[in-house]
């Protein structure tokens, strides 16, 4: 996994910050709001060239691991 989040960049000069794919400005918030209305990954893949598979792999990973953190329930 961590080959996949190594194509996962974070760069304060490249969108403010954003998690991107590979230094490039397509962000993991990109990708992710492709996949979740429902375009497939060939249709990602044809309409920005300049990704690869493995892109997609890791935005998916990338997010994953975001979500996991603990929650401290406070009573």
């Amino acid at each position: 996994m961590s080959d996949l989040l190594a194509r996962i960049t974070i760069d304060p000069e490249v969108l403010h910050g954003r998690p991107c794919i590979r230094g490039m400005r397509i962000s993991v918030a990109d990708v992710l709001a492709l996949l979740s209305s429902g375009a497939l990954r060939d249709e990602i893949l044809d309409d920005y060239p300049y990704l690869e598979n493995a892109d997609i792999d890791a935005v998916l990973a990338f997010a994953a691991k975001q979500a996991d953190h603990p929650i401290i329930a406070a009573e």
